[in-house]
């Protein structure tokens, strides 16, 4: 069993108990540079940091330099780079931590790649935020769910049909044309099914019960 890799990204620290019970558990933890600092300030160390250090202070450039992973170029973001660092530790779970806040085009774009992070890895990928989770799926399956649990359905598919099992209102109609389309059911119980019409990448959001 590989470890359970949590990769740091650098927008919004998170502060829900159910998210920095990851972050303080896991069996890796990376940073993307600029994180770094948010991690050390909530008494937290890196195993590895990742990135091309453009907002890394020098002196911690310096502190941990055995640490660091520079990898430049401007084709990926860091969260790309220490994603594709973290495959090479056979990890048995990557869950992405910070990915969302600050700013809006960044946390779309880092929620999105979550669908590329699934087709290229061997083992499960999550993104945690303060208020939910998102997984990525590529073909018909089921998922574990609480019910009365808010689940919303993104897919860039026009084509696809998505039949559910197990969510309180129907899909198979929707056609997946705009962002809100499949979004605010409610999971009936303890699991639901999504039946795919065709293979295709579909991003699942499951909200925090409160």
């Amino acid at each position: 069993m590989g470890p359970h890799v949590v990769i740091l990204a650098h927008g919004d620290f998170p502060s829900s108990e159910a998210c920095l019970k990851v972050l303080r558990s896991a069996d890796v933890r990376i940073c993307c540079d600029g994180s770094t600092t948010d991690l050390l300030d909530a008494g937290l160390q890196p195993d590895y940091i990742v990135g091309d250090m453009d907002s890394l202070d020098k002196g911690l450039q310096e502190e941990y330099a055995a640490r660091i992973r520079r990898f430049a170029g401007q084709d990926d973001n860091d969260m790309t780079k220490a994603f594709h660092f973290a495959l090479g530790l056979n990890p048995s779970k990557i869950s992405i931590l910070g990915a969302t806040g600050a700013r809006e085009d960044h946390t779309l774009g880092n929620i999105s790649l979550l669908l590329d992070y699934a087709s290229e890895s061997p083992c499960p990928v999550e993104m945690l935020t303060d208020y939910g989770r998102f997984a990525a799926i590529g073909d018909s399956t089921t998922l574990p769910s609480v019910p009365g649990q808010e689940i919303s359905i993104f897919c860039f598919d026009h084509s696809v049909q998505i039949i559910a099992e197990g969510l309180e209102y129907p899909t198979d109609k929707v056609v997946f044309d705009t962002l809100w389309k499949g979004t605010l059911n409610v999971a009936s119980g303890d699991r639901f099914t999504l039946r795919l019409s065709h293979p295709c990448g579909v991003l699942v959001y499951f909200a925090e019960k409160r």
